[in-house]
């Protein structure tokens, strides 16, 4: 059994449970839209949203309908975003699967995201699960917002940290943060339990985005290859911290390496290794730690429960994976 199979151990009834229920909120009576949704299905990641929101709901007074049609709210309109983000940018694979985009093209993609929005929209308003919409969509919205602030903010290549931590508040722990506050609602906490929930998903998702941001330095199998954040000419936090400490030269060239030739892959990796060398790297897993810790926090102040343990395992496992 994988650690992470242990951790869900508490919740594995009910996240198959799911898995039938999802499926079935997303079938369609138009054959393409079937295949799509079937294709879709099958190349499932690990399931970290669902797992939040039904844990969420456990630490409460536990898992109803409420909370199964509130897991696929959240993965449906998720679902639809990354759908377009691919469409977007102009992607051709999604964790090693090809996209919808690069299999039906662009014009099916946009039209199967918008099908996948309508769904989550349907899911919740014809079972008046009103307080979980505005949830979401919230974090759709934050999402859209933290993707164009990105977007601006990127183009002169001079981001504070105040501003990344905005972006990826938006962009990432928007969405974690949800899972956190649909799975309390669900269980019928009150609304300072919906938002300590709220915070502290958000804080996982600040620490997450962080983890993924220093996977971009190492050198161990991490799924992607090193040095792609900068080919993409993202700013991410330990290149943000290590620019703030740099010399104006060493700025100067840095900046210059990102802008016009982030293809050069020794070039790249000089940069990789400047920061790797000028505390970037320590200062990031620094902060991330501060954010998990806090995180950790928020669940030791939650009244005791079966599931708390394994609550504090899944943070732990996802700021030490590896992929």
């Amino acid at each position: 059994m994988s650690e992470l199979e242990q951790i869900k151990a508490p919740i594995a009834k009910e996240l198959d449970l799911f898995e039938s229920k999802f499926r079935e909120a997303m079938k369609s009576s138009v054959p393409l839209l079937d295949t799509i949704m079937s294709y879709i299905i099958k190349r499932k990641g690990k399931q970290i949203r669902p797992i939040f929101v039904f844990f969420s709901a456990k630490l409460f007074n536990g898992i109803s309908e409420t909370t199964h049609r509130g897991a696929s709210l959240v993965e449906l309109l998720h679902t639809a975003t990354l759908v377009h983000d691919d469409v977007v940018d102009d992607s051709d694979e999604r964790r090693g699967f090809f996209s919808i985009n690069a299999l039906w093209k662009n014009k099916i993609a946009v039209l199967v995201g918008d099908y996948l929005l309508s769904r989550g929209l349907l899911l919740s308003v014809q079972n008046k699960d009103y307080n979980l919409l505005e949830i979401v969509s919230n974090a759709v919205k934050e999402m859209s917002e933290g993707e164009l602030l990105q977007i601006e903010k990127t183009r002169n290549l001079n981001l504070s940290e105040e501003v990344y931590y905005d972006i990826i508040r938006k962009k990432t722990a928007s969405l974690i943060a949800s899972c956190c506050a649909i799975g309390a609602a669900s269980a019928g906490a009150t609304q300072e339990q919906i938002e300590q929930m709220r915070l502290f998903g958000e804080k996982i998702g600040m620490a997450f985005q962080m983890k993924d941001d220093l996977m971009d330095y190492g050198d161990e199998d991490i799924g992607k290859p090193r040095g792609i954040d900068l080919k993409e000419k993202k700013l991410t936090l330990p290149i943000i911290y290590t620019l703030n400490q740099a010399e104006p030269a060493v700025k100067r060239k840095i900046i210059n390496t990102i802008k016009n030739h982030h293809n050069n892959k020794s070039k790249v990796a000089e940069v990789v290794d400047y920061v790797n060398a000028h505390n970037g790297i320590a200062y990031t897993k620094q902060t991330m730690n501060k954010f998990k810790e806090e995180a950790l926090a928020i669940i030791d102040q939650l009244p005791e429960s079966e599931v708390k343990p394994n609550v504090r395992r899944l943070v732990e496992f996802i700021i030490d994976r590896n992929h």
